[in-house]
C-alpha cells in the first residue's frame, strides 16, 4: 500500500465528512464499525496493560507481605506500628512521582514509549524488595514500583483510547482495570500458596514477569495515530491506523476525522488558555473523578485487607476472605466491561456508588454497633498487629464485614474503577491530553498517599468505624457529582466528546 495511492480517498472522505447530513454520517459510521476486524487492535491493548497488571500485583504487595515482616527475626526487616504504615503508604507517594513525570513523558516521548520506560523502575524496584537487606531497600523499592504504576496509569488509558474506536472503546477501557485486580488476584494467591514453599522474597520475584513481557510485546506494537499526528508524523500514523484497523477497512475516514481533531489544535496548551471552558472544565472533571474515587477508600482498604479481616475476625481465614474479595472484583470489572458500551457511562457510576455507599455505611455501623465479643475487636490492639492474631469467630455474624467488603469491591469495580479511567482519557482536550493525564494521577495518588498514611492512625485513634463513614458520606457524594458534572460518552467518538466541550451543545452526545 502507499501512501500516495490513498491521498486522493483521503481528500474525497474528508470532504464527505464535513458535507454528509447527519444521519448519512451515522449510518456510515454504524457500517464503518461493522466492518472492522479488532485482532490486532486486542493484541495492541493486551501488550499495553500488562503494565496494568504489574500496577496491580505492586499496590497490594503489603497485604500478605506485612503479617510476614512482622514476624521477621531480623530487626533489620521487622516491621511495627510506625513502619508498616510507611511500608503501605510510600507505593501511593510513588505513584503520584510517576504521574507528574507523565506531565512531560506523554508528550516528549509518546505513549507507548512512556509505558515501556516504565519498566526500568519497575524492574529495579521488584529488584529491591527481593534483596532487601533492610527498612530503607523495603521503602525504596515500593517507592519505585510505585513510581512506575503512576506512569503506566496515566499513560495506559490514553494510549487505549486513542487506538480504540467508538464501538469499543468502553470495554477496551476496562481492560485497565481488569488486568490491575487481576494482578491483584494474582498476589494474593501467591501470597497464600508461594509462601509456604519459599521465602516472601519470590513474591518480587514473580513480579518481573508481567514487566519483562509487556516490554517484549510492546516492541511490536504501534504508537498512537493521534499522537503522532501532533507530531507531524502523517506517514506513520496512517500506517498505524491501517494496522489497528485493517486494510481492508475504510480507515481513511477515521484518519481523516482524526486529522482535522489535531490540526485545531496543533499547538501545545498555554496558562492563558486554560481559561477556556473547553479546557478547564473536562481537566477540573477529571480530576475531580479521581480525587472522588481515592476518598471513598478503595486504596486503603486494598492495601490493608488482611488485617482489616483479622481486627473484624470473620469467619474464613484473611488470606482466603481476601482471595475470595479478588474474585468478586474481577467479576464486577468484567461485567462492567461488557455493559459499559451498552448501558453507558452514567448509570453504572450511579449504581457503583449507590453500592459503596451501602456497603461502607454497613460496615461502618457493624463495627460500632455489634459488641467487640462478636466482632473480634480486641481492646488495646492496633490494626497492623491484630494482622499478626490467629483469627477466632465466635459467631456467623462475622460474614457482615466480609460481605460488607466483598459488596464495595463489587460496586467500585463496576463503575467507580473502570470508568474514573476511561472518563479521563475521553474526555480530556487532546492538546492538554498528555500533561492533564498526567496532574489527574498526581491528584489521585496523592490522595491515595495521605488516606492511606492516616488510615493506621485514625483506626488507632478512634476507631475502625470512623473511616467506613467517612468514605459512605463521599460514595454520597460521588451519586450527587455523577449528576451534576459527569456527561455520557457511550458511542462518541473522541473528536465528538471534544466538540461538546467546545460547543456546549449536548445533542452532539445524544
Amino acid at each position: 500500500m502507499e501512501h500516495s495511492d490513498r491521498e486522493p480517498l483521503v481528500r474525497k472522505t474528508s470532504s464527505s465528512y464535513r458535507t454528509f447530513p447527519e444521519s448519512t454520517a451515522r449510518r456510515l459510521d454504524r457500517e464503518y464499525l461493522r466492518s472492522l476486524h479488532n485482532k490486532r487492535l486486542y493484541l495492541a491493548v493486551f501488550a499495553a496493560v500488562l503494565g496494568n497488571f504489574s500496577f496491580g500485583f505492586a499496590l497490594v504487595y503489603p497485604s500478605p507481605v506485612i503479617p510476614a515482616l512482622e514476624a521477621h527475626p531480623s530487626p533489620a526487616l521487622r516491621l511495627d506500628q510506625h513502619t508498616a504504615p510507611w511500608f503501605g503508604s510510600v507505593f501511593t507517594l510513588g505513584a503520584a512521582a510517576g504521574g507528574l513525570s507523565t506531565m512531560l513523558l506523554n508528550d516528549c516521548l509518546g505513549r507507548k514509549l512512556s509505558i515501556m520506560f516504565s519498566a526500568l523502575p519497575s524492574a529495579l524496584g521488584y529488584a529491591l524488595l527481593a534483596g532487601a537487606q533492610g527498612l530503607w531497600m523495603l521503602l525504596l523499592g515500593r517507592v519505585l514500583t510505585g513510581y512506575a504504576g503512576g506512569v503506566t496509569s496515566a499513560s495506559i488509558p490514553v494510549y487505549i483510547s486513542e487506538i480504540s474506536h467508538p464501538g469499543v472503546r468502553g470495554m477496551l477501557g476496562a481492560c485497565p482495570q481488569i488486568m490491575a485486580v487481576l494482578g491483584s488476584l494474582v498476589l494474593y494467591a501467591l501470597g497464600k500458596y508461594l509462601r509456604l514453599l519459599l521465602d516472601w522474597r519470590w513474591l518480587a520475584v514473580a513480579g518481573e514477569v508481567p514487566v519483562l513481557a509487556m516490554v517484549l510485546l510492546l516492541c511490536f506494537m504501534p504508537n498512537s495515530p493521534r499522537f503522532l499526528l501532533s507530531q507531524g508524523k502523517e506517514d506513520e500514523a496512517l500506517g498505524s491506523l491501517c494496522w489497528l484497523r485493517g486494510e481492508d477497512t475504510d480507515y481513511a475516514r477515521e484518519y481523516e476525522q482524526i486529522k482535522d481533531s489535531v490540526r485545531k489544535q496543533s499547538r501545545r496548551v498555554s496558562c492563558a488558555e486554560l481559561k477556556d471552558p473547553f479546557l478547564y472544565k473536562p481537566i477540573l472533571i477529571a480530576g475531580a473523578m479521581r480525587f472522588l474515587q481515592q476518598l471513598s477508600g478503595v486504596t486503603c482498604i486494598l492495601v490493608y485487607l488482611q488485617p482489616i479481616f483479622k481486627k473484624t475476625s470473620v469467619i474464613l481465614k484473611a488470606e482466603y476472605d481476601a482471595a475470595l474479595v479478588g474474585l468478586v472484583r474481577l467479576s464486577a470489572v468484567a461485567i462492567a466491561a461488557v455493559s459499559m458500551d451498552k448501558a453507558g457511562r452514567k448509570i453504572l457510576l450511579f449504581v457503583s456508588a449507590a453500592v459503596m455507599l451501602v456497603s461502607n455505611l454497613t460496615m461502618g455501623l457493624y463495627i460500632s454497633r455489634v459488641p467487640a465479643s462478636h466482632n473480634g475487636t480486641v481492646a488495646n490492639t492496633t490494626l497492623v498487629s491484630s494482622a499478626s492474631l490467629p483469627a477466632e469467630p465466635t459467631n456467623y455474624i462475622t460474614l457482615i464485614p466480609l460481605l460488607a467488603t466483598m459488596f464495595f469491591i463489587m460496586g467500585y469495580a463496576m463503575g467507580w474503577g473502570p470508568i474514573t479511567w476511561l472518563l479521563m482519557s475521553e474526555i480530556l482536550p487532546l492538546k492538554a491530553r498528555g500533561v492533564a493525564s498526567g496532574f489527574c494521577v498526581v491528584v489521585s495518588w496523592l490522595t491515595a498517599f495521605t488516606l492511606t498514611q492516616f488510615f493506621l492512625p485514625v483506626v488507632n485513634a478512634f476507631g475502625l468505624e470512623v473511616p467506613f463513614l467517612f468514605f459512605a458520606a463521599i460514595s454520597a457524594g460521588n451519586i450527587l457529582f455523577t449528576g451534576c458534572c459527569v456527561p455520557e460518552t457511550k458511542g462518541r467518538s473522541l473528536e465528538q466528546i471534544e466538540a461538546f466541550f467546545r460547543t456546549g451543545r449536548r445533542s452532539l452526545l445524544r
